[in-house]
């Protein structure tokens, strides 16, 4: 397993700290988007053609945020026959709020009861769509600090996504991602590359305690999803350059130096109109632009153009997407397999993007390139960073075990169960009548959910609440209605086996970065 360096190797840094495994879970039913359109009398093609949405996942009130991150950790750890004693640190990024004090970090604890280990920093992170990048960037972080002792840190980013009926109901969805963080990843972060950029507004919140709807401004939203795309590629392009610059280059950094790149992902159709916005970007950056031949070709029009007069400029728009078409076939369109069938899951959104990504490769063909990931949150909180490839790809490599852990993404959306967008509206009313009651037994039925998976089974009058597992065999008895990890740790093997322990005096205290 990656992350398991000799002492030896180490020097003032640990090497390529990234993500070594990645798992993804995301509900076991479906509401057809067009379907959807003539059960809410919109004109055909609003959601699937204007949003560029195939369906959408959504829970019922078996699930809540807690079960989510209950499954895709436990599936990880099983997946990757990883031992809950290798873990040093957890943090989870998640708007979807249960509880406005315990932490869904401590109810995921309960997972480690059975190893012993309680010794495992990080708690919640939230900001919107932002907090898993958050607790994605203290996890580098820590193991690039003399707090590290040597063991993996666990990042999860998991959200139910649900709106009111109207307008943005159809840009929901739910589900969450855990990446496994440690040393010699095949995913490994360039340092100094980040381009951040934070800024007040009320484009989208929750200020009702006892709903889980949000308050929307969509057009606001999109306009500081622009800006903040605009402001942090301006930021990581200056940062690059300056690299260069050290290494004794002068080249400009354009959009072709990324191989691949990913964002956060409301809906599809914004994707597509954030990388042609990136390309506006070098367009205007440019000192001299060709608009004879090449990418630029007939854009001499909008040379003289100001971007934040832009965000909403049809013809900008519009000709920007057509002339960074191939570029999106090459460099995103893959990224958005998840996105398109399950919709927008906040938090795991951009990762769900970048296991899309990885899936819909072979290792030969994303080993050594570069992956520009932007990352947004509402009110708002945005970076763009970049991931670097690992060159070694291959069989056995932690490359290669990547991409076979992410390659059945497709099979597993495809063997969900579609329900009627009136069975779909019956959830919702039911999640919105009950999320936040004591004394509840949940109605929704678990036959349907996929093997492995954690549900609600009663919240007590003091609202506490009780889980259960499906088991991995549908002709297992169920396990029992409390949660505990024996099960799951009787195969997985001493953390002696996985990772050795490193002193974090190996790391010094030069690898120490302020979070």
């Amino acid at each position: 397993m990656p992350g398991s360096a000799p002492i030896s190797c180490l020097g003032p840094w640990p090497k390529d700290v990234g993500v070594i495994a990645m798992e993804v879970y995301f509900p076991s039913q479906y509401v057809d988007q067009a379907e959807l359109e003539q059960f809410d009398n919109v004109s055909a093609g609003k959601y699937t053609v204007g949003l560029g949405q195939a369906r959408m996942g959504f829970c019922s009130d078996r699930e809540d945020i807690n079960s989510l991150c209950l499954t895709v950790v436990q599936r990880l750890m099983e997946r990757n026959t990883l031992s809950y004693d290798s873990i040093g640190r957890l943090e989870v990024g998640t708007e979807t709020i249960i509880d406005k004090s315990k932490s869904v970090k401590t109810v995921i604890m309960q997972l480690f009861e059975d190893s012993g280990n309680t010794d495992v920093e990080g708690v919640d992170t939230t900001n919107a769509c932002y907090g898993g990048t958050a607790a994605l960037f203290n996890a580098v972080n820590w193991v690039e600090s003399s707090s590290w002792d040597g063991r993996y840190a666990l990042v999860v980013a998991g959200d139910i996504a649900v709106y009111a009926t109207g307008s943005a109901r159809p840009t929901g969805g739910a589900g969450a991602v855990a990446m496994l963080v440690g040393p010699n990843a095949p995913l490994a972060f360039e340092r100094g590359l980040r381009g951040t950029h934070m800024q007040h507004a009320y484009d989208f919140y929750k200020p009702d305690m006892v709903s889980e709807y949000p308050v929307v401004d969509g057009k606001m939203s999109i306009e500081c999803y622009l800006s903040a795309l605009d402001r942090c590629y301006s930021v990581y392009r200056n940062k690059i350059h300056a690299q260069w610059q050290r290494e004794g280059s002068e080249k400009r950094f354009t959009l072709e130096d990324f191989g691949f790149v990913v964002f956060h992902s409301p809906y599809c159709k914004l994707v597509q109109k954030s990388l042609a916005r990136l390309m506006l970007n070098d367009f205007l950056s440019h000192p001299s632009p060709n608009t004879e031949t090449g990418p630029f070709a007939g854009l001499d029009a909008f040379r003289d153009v100001k971007p934040e007069e832009t965000y909403f400029d049809r013809d900008v728009e519009k000709a920007f997407m057509k002339a960074s078409a191939d570029l999106f076939e090459r460099k995103t369109k893959s990224s958005l397999l998840i996105s398109n069938q399950n919709g927008n899951m906040y938090t795991p959104s951009v990762y769900g993007c970048l296991a899309s990504l990885i899936a819909q490769h072979t290792p030969s063909q994303i080993a050594g390139q570069r992956i520009g990931a932007f990352s947004y949150g509402s009110g708002f909180a945005a970076t763009l960073y970049s991931l670097r490839v690992t060159q070694d790809h291959t069989p056995g490599s932690g490359l290669d075990k990547l991409v076979s852990s992410l390659r059945d993404l497709k099979v597993r959306l495809d063997s969900r169960k579609k329900v009627s967008p009136a069975v779909f509206s019956e959830n919702m009313k039911l999640r919105e009548e009950t999320h936040h009651l004591a004394s509840y037994v949940p109605r929704g039925p678990t036959e349907d959910l996929f093997p492995g998976t954690w549900y609600l089974t009663r919240v007590d009058d003091k609202h506490r609440r009780e889980y259960a597992r499906r088991p991995l065999e549908d002709d297992l008895p169920a396990e029992p209605e409390l949660v505990r990890s024996s099960t799951a740790t009787e195969h997985i093997p001493s953390p002696a086996k996985k990772m050795p322990r490193i002193p974090a005096a190996t790391a010094g205290p030069d690898a120490t970065i302020s979070n």
